[in-house]
């Protein structure tokens, strides 16, 4: 370890910035909803100061006296030319401050690190001057994970610390508290932004024995397989949860974000193989929440679309269990942007359905007539196996035979391939190249339309090696 990062108590801290550009008021905005006393001095007396740093510091135009720097803790230095910045950061230091001088490791007592703000909470991440921007990257990533209620979970938590102090008087009894109450239902009304009612919540924990804990259902959809394509809620609720009832289309890296000692329990199906019935996947769901765990029932893409996730909300709420939805991206948007074909087009289509290729055991199969019409797109889920018939079924009902359709198999993720042939050619074409699925099927002109542009490019750049 190289740096170390102390947390200081900004309430009676003086800050000081010198300098004036964007150098300086970046360092000035820093602290813009600190506690601290900011002075800012620029050199130039007609310096340009933005309206909201002039009403939050306290800033002082021309020539610094003697003197004016000693009460700063910190002094950050945004000038540019080096023998003035090392002669104020020796100022400075006579001071009694510690010296930051912008863009100049070697003048610097401090670096300045990428801060994550959750009021009461805040993150700091440094390289030591190394590389800030890889410190910028490595903060937008811990924004991700991190609730926007955690601030008011913390504040929350620091006004009933007394409270919690004089009921339970021993340290382990507080610990146990204090990870069981932040873990709970406290930390969901903190990320709605429900003050009183992540205070209630805290209190409830506090007023109640371990038997009557409330557990809790979250449907959560994990997006087409790229971690980074989840919503930050979904990231967050695998994040703390203690079980996770999971599909086979849920990829590795999106298990990877649960924690470690989470029960992971797998009800993933295939066609013709479903080793969990549903009715079985909703029994564990219930009982694991009746525990009073927080259960995360995962599915691909998003869960209210061919996800069955209707079924499971009604279950759960039927059996008296607290159960929310949480959207995910759905493979058909997934897939057609990642392989760049828009779905809806004001040239090709002006509406999108999507369908599923295996309709229910007995039921209603789709409406082939209503998918054949030219300008309308449709999008097959679990379709591969079904190919042969979708096609038949949409040039019956009057689709042209040439038709284009574009395959996404195994969307977003690093074996993705992205295919194109024609309907009436659809089902030899999957044999053929040996498609397995998960996959989508594009069905409509804008499927052509991105069949000519990657055509293009690659006569282009064979033309170009050629010439070469």
């Amino acid at each position: 370890m190289q740096t170390f990062m102390p947390a200081l108590n900004l309430d009676t801290v003086t800050i000081a910035v010198i300098g004036e550009g964007e150098a300086a008021e970046n360092k000035a905005r820093l602290f813009m909803a600190a506690s601290c006393r900011l002075i800012w001095f620029t050199l130039n007396r007609k310096a340009d100061i933005p309206r909201d740093l002039a009403s939050r510091a306290e800033v002082r135009k021309g020539p610094i006296a003697w003197g004016a720097l000693k009460p700063a803790r910190l002094v950050f230095i945004g000038v540019q030319d080096r023998a003035k910045a090392t002669h104020f950061a020796r100022r400075a230091r006579r001071s009694g401050a510690l010296v930051n001088v912008v863009d100049t490791p070697d003048l610097c007592d401090f670096t300045t690190p990428a801060i994550v703000n959750r009021g009461p909470v805040s993150v700091a991440i440094s390289t030591g001057g190394a590389a800030p921007i890889l410190a910028r990257d490595v903060r937008s990533a811990v924004e991700q994970v991190l609730s926007p209620g955690l601030g008011l979970l913390a504040q929350t938590a620091r006004d009933l610390r007394d409270v919690v102090k004089a009921r339970l008087p021993q340290v382990d009894d507080r610990r146990r508290y204090w990870e069981k109450a932040l873990r709970g239902v406290a930390a969901e009304r903190a990320a709605e932004g429900n003050a009183p009612a992540t205070r209630r919540a805290l209190i409830e924990v506090l007023n109640r024995n371990d038997e009557t804990r409330k557990g809790i259902v979250h449907i959560v959809g994990a997006g087409p397989g790229d971690p980074e394509l989840m919503t930050v809620r979904a990231a967050r609720l695998i994040r703390d949860a203690d079980v996770i009832v999971h599909d086979r289309l849920v990829s590795e890296g999106v298990l990877d974000r649960a924690r470690r000692d989470a029960i992971r329990i797998d009800v993933g199906k295939t066609k013709g193989h479903h080793p969990v019935p549903q009715r079985q996947i909703e029994e564990i769901m219930i009982e694991h929440a009746q525990k009073g765990l927080r259960v995360v029932r995962l599915k691909g893409g998003d869960p209210f679309i061919f996800g069955r996730g209707g079924e499971e909300l009604d279950a759960c709420r039927q059996a008296g269990i607290e159960a929310y939805v949480t959207p995910g991206i759905s493979a058909a948007l997934a897939c057609g942007a990642k392989a760049g074909v828009s779905l809806t087009h004001r040239d090709h289509a002006q509406a999108v359905t999507l369908v599923s290729g295996q309709p229910k055991p007995g039921g209603r199969d789709a409406d082939y007539a209503a998918l054949a019409s030219e300008n309308h797109t449709a999008v097959f889920y679990m379709g591969v196996g079904t190919a042969d018939k979708i096609a038949s079924r949409l040039i019956e009902a009057g689709r042209r035979a040439d038709t284009p359709v574009c395959i996404v198999e195994k969307g977003t993720l690093p074996d993705e391939r992205v295919l194109y042939t024609t309907l009436e050619a659809l089902g030899d074409f999957i044999h053929n190249a040996g498609v397995k699925g998960p996959a989508v099927l594009i069905v409509g002109e804008v499927a052509k339309a991105q069949a000519d542009i990657r055509a293009r490019e690659t006569f282009t750049s064979t033309l170009a090696r050629e010439v070469a």
